[in-house]
């Protein structure tokens, strides 16, 4: 999907809420002044009585309810559960329908880069037994699947431990990802394109996910569709992938350079630019009903692509791994 489609999914559903929201202002506009009679309530000191609209006082009286929807929760709460599980190295929210995060945050900083204190070899994919059984991800749900284990915090941003970068292998880390020419490749080349942002920031924080977005079909209608690996079917398979980055200047208060970005499961060429890929931050935050900066005001923020030249860096597979068991690559400059 383009981000003239993504931004057209949100636009429309921007103009809807408008809609509703004009309609609603108009409606109250046209209501008359109630002529009902009112009551008047005294109180117990005797001071003057306040008018209190008959009708009003009539709709406060909370009624006897014959039945207790909420009984329900003695035998459990159904849910939805977001597992919150945070680790050294990571924070994420797990969709138990999915079997994939929500989303995944972390923090880097030019001192966490530097640090060589893991080894990837020395590191296995594993199942997360913080998640109930039925829910979770497995092994096995990737065996011949087609798709690769996908890291949303990758391996080498958590190079500083080596628990951090063990936990980076749970599989609540994970999703399924195309190989070739995305997750070893463009999507490979996205991740060092946000290590290499602390050349020019001190702390860097980034939350990644997955996207299940609406696709137009041959009779003009939008659907939702998307595979299922497993046997029996487990794990869904995101049709995009986001990540919302917040790039700091180190004061208290200070400002936050912010990009936001989508790309579609799918091979991806290395010559396509990055910045075909930014989107408002609102365009995700609609897409996938989760909110990123509802604490930020809008004095604070600047546009990444604005601050700095958004463009990947391409390095071969082979060589970024051999570079995460070695010394650590240079820092070139962005450009």
């Amino acid at each position: 999907m383009s981000k003239t489609t993504l931004a057209i999914i949100a636009g429309a559903s921007a103009l809807s809420g408008a809609a509703i929201t004009a309609a609603l202002f108009s409606s109250k506009d046209k209501k008359t002044v109630s002529t009902t009679p009112t009551s008047v309530a005294s109180t117990s000191t005797g001071s003057a009585a306040l008018p209190v609209p008959a009708s009003f006082a009539a709709q406060h009286i909370a009624p006897i309810a014959p039945v207790d929807p909420s009984g329900l929760f003695q035998y459990g709460f159904p849910g939805p559960i977001s597992d919150l599980h945070p680790t050294a190295s990571t924070t994420s929210a797990f969709d138990r329908r999915t079997r994939n995060p929500h989303w995944v945050a972390e923090h880097i900083t030019p001192e966490s880069l530097a640090i060589k204190g893991g080894d990837r070899q020395h590191s296995t994919f594993i199942e997360d037994a913080t998640i109930p059984e039925k829910f979770r991800a497995r092994l096995n749900d990737y065996f011949r699947s087609g798709y690769d284990r996908g890291h949303q915090v990758p391996a080498a941003d958590a190079k500083w431990s080596q628990e951090a970068m063990d936990q980076t292998f749970l599989l609540t880390n994970m999703c399924p990802q195309v190989g070739n020419g995305f997750n070893r490749d463009y999507w490979a080349h996205f991740e060092d394109f946000c290590r290499r942002l602390t050349n020019h920031y001190p702390s860097v924080r980034i939350v990644t996910g997955p996207l299940y977005l609406p696709r137009k079909d041959h009779d003009g209608k939008w659907r939702i569709s998307y595979e299922v690996i497993g046997n029996p079917p487990n794990i869904s398979v995101p049709t995009h992938f986001y990540k919302v980055i917040f790039a700091e200047d180190g004061r208290t208060g200070g400002n936050v350079a912010v990009g936001a970005f989508v790309l579609p499961n799918a091979p991806i060429p290395n010559q396509k630019p990055l910045s075909d890929f930014e989107v408002p931050i609102e365009a995700i935050e609609r897409a996938s009903g989760l909110e990123f900066a509802s604490k930020l005001p809008v004095a604070r923020r600047k546009r990444l692509c604005g601050d700095i030249n958004c463009s990947i860096l391409v390095r071969e597979y082979a060589e970024r791994q051999k570079n995460l068991q070695g010394p650590p690559p240079g820092r070139p400059r962005l450009n």
